[in-house]
């Protein structure tokens, strides 16, 4: 239970970035109760829901961002008033219960909030060499091409086990990239690695079009990678 409680308090600090600091969020929760914290919200896409087809139809965003992305913030928010009002009262008992519910509906909100800005229409798409020489260039040299990439992505990423996220992430420490995979809404950050591109892997994210396909999907998204946005979070993943 320590262990599992100190990866899941890392989320916690992770989702909180954005709220006030800790003393002031106890003290909301004490004065006005744990609605007085501040919640999170929903992104807009970047683009129109019917943006990225044919690769992905307009029925699959119009669920998956309207409907999955936005229990997962409801939940996220729930949890965290929750947690809140236990971290009032000294709870520790009722902060540890709470920690699957963080990790997964936090996690599930911050995989989605990165994967609608990793994606772009068709139109839009540029080559990685064009978003960044440098990531092109360090694609090449640890995969010997973006083909060979691409082939390796698919293969890690279509052998996750029920549902879960293939990444491309950034080991600051060893200063490379890596491609990894994630069970569940687990973050790819909680691994150690800064996420560059990930996929969503769930069959919510295909079923409607692909079936169970799931390879298929796979090669035909690329056709919507925005290499733009990846290249930005690269540039500031290794400064």
């Amino acid at each position: 239970p320590p262990r599992r409680m100190m990866e899941a308090d890392r989320i916690v600090i992770m989702l909180r970035q954005s709220l006030r600091s800790a003393s002031a969020l106890r003290s909301a929760a004490k004065t006005h109760g744990a609605r007085a914290m501040s919640t999170y919200a929903l992104p807009s896409l970047p683009y129109d829901l019917g943006a990225l087809e044919p690769v992905v139809n307009t029925e699959i965003m119009t669920l998956h961002h309207g409907k999955h992305h936005a229990t997962y913030v409801a939940n996220l928010n729930a949890a965290l008033e929750k947690y809140a009002d236990a971290e009032a009262k000294k709870d520790v008992a009722a902060m540890i219960a709470l920690q699957g519910a963080i990790k997964f509906n936090g996690g599930g909100h911050v995989n989605h909030s990165i994967f609608w800005t990793n994606l772009c229409a068709p139109k839009d798409v540029v080559a990685p060499s064009e978003a960044s020489p440098e990531l092109a260039k360090m694609i090449d040299a640890q995969w010997g091409s973006l083909d060979a990439f691409k082939t390796e992505f698919n293969t890690k990423t279509a052998a996750v086990q029920g549902s879960g996220w293939g990444w491309l992430g950034y080991d600051k420490a060893a200063k490379k990239l890596a491609i990894a995979t994630c069970a569940n809404q687990d973050p790819l950050s909680t691994t150690g690695l800064t996420p560059l591109l990930g996929i969503d892997v769930w069959e919510h994210a295909y079923y409607l079009q692909y079936k169970n396909v799931r390879p298929e999907y796979l090669k035909q998204v690329w056709q919507v990678v925005n290499w733009k946005n990846v290249a930005e979070r690269f540039k500031a993943a290794s400064a």
